[in-house]
């Protein structure tokens, strides 16, 4: 994805959102109209010749640097490699959000819509998250311990990723119907596996663990072959 570091696309710094709680939005009129401006002086400078490529570099790390001081970054974003292609890192002051397969807008269009329009690409405050996804992949993690930010799920879905991040541990498989009757509802086998579809935090929270009755893989947002990949990473003994 060749996607600018400056998202003020998405950031939309020159307006502060409403407040959910009816309250208005804390005055930061001052260090909105700054980054605005620079973001506008930025977008003229990368339609100017190379020689301005510089500038607008320092220009766009100024900004990001000075929203991230200010506290005006709500969801920060990276992309990283894995052995499983690139994956979409993102998270709030609260916890990581979304890890999405791949690297697509969408993902980020997503985040603009349902948590905040004040998405920044900032990698390092994923360092944590790419560190220890690092340790999973190469075989010498087994549980993740990052705060999670679980916002983009709610109701059954919820409880159903909740009831398999706490009883479904690494190398282990549980089934649609056993995930069911771990949240008191055996016969809510579809909406289990509509929870594990609509999963916003795969891989930490592993609904890669899920297979059909009789061990046979079922679907994957990341494809078959990538929860396969995923579960012989675990040890865990599966059907093709």
């Amino acid at each position: 994805m060749n996607r600018p570091e400056d998202s003020f696309d998405h950031a939309e710094l020159g307006r502060d959102p409403a407040r959910t709680d009816g309250t208005a939005p804390e005055d930061r009129t001052d260090d909105v109209d700054d980054l605005a401006r620079t973001n506008g002086l930025a977008a003229h400078l990368a339609a100017g010749p190379r020689a301005d490529r510089a500038e607008l570099d320092r220009l766009v790390a100024a900004a990001i640097a000075r929203a991230d001081a200010d506290d005006l970054v709500d969801v920060a974003w990276t992309v990283t490699d894995t052995p499983i292609g690139p994956l979409t890192l993102s998270a709030t002051p609260v916890g990581v959000v979304r890890i999405a397969f791949g690297d697509e807008d969408d993902v980020l269009d997503e985040l603009a819509t349902q948590v905040s329009p004040r998405v920044v690409h900032l990698p390092s405050r994923l360092d944590d998250l790419r560190r220890q996804l690092d340790e999973y992949f190469a075989g010498r993690r087994d549980r993740f311990e990052v705060p999670l930010d679980k916002r983009l799920v709610k109701g059954f879905r919820a409880r159903a990723l909740e009831a398999l991040a706490a009883h479904v541990g690494y190398g282990q498989t549980a089934s649609y119907r056993e995930v069911a009757e771990l949240v008191g509802n055996p016969g809510a086998t579809r909406a289990v596996g509509t929870a594990m579809a609509t999963n916003p935090i795969p891989i930490v929270v592993p609904c890669h663990r899920v297979v059909r009755s009789g061990g046979a893989l079922g679907n994957y947002g990341g494809g078959p072959e990538i929860k396969a990949w995923l579960l012989r990473l675990e040890g865990a003994s599966i059907l093709l």
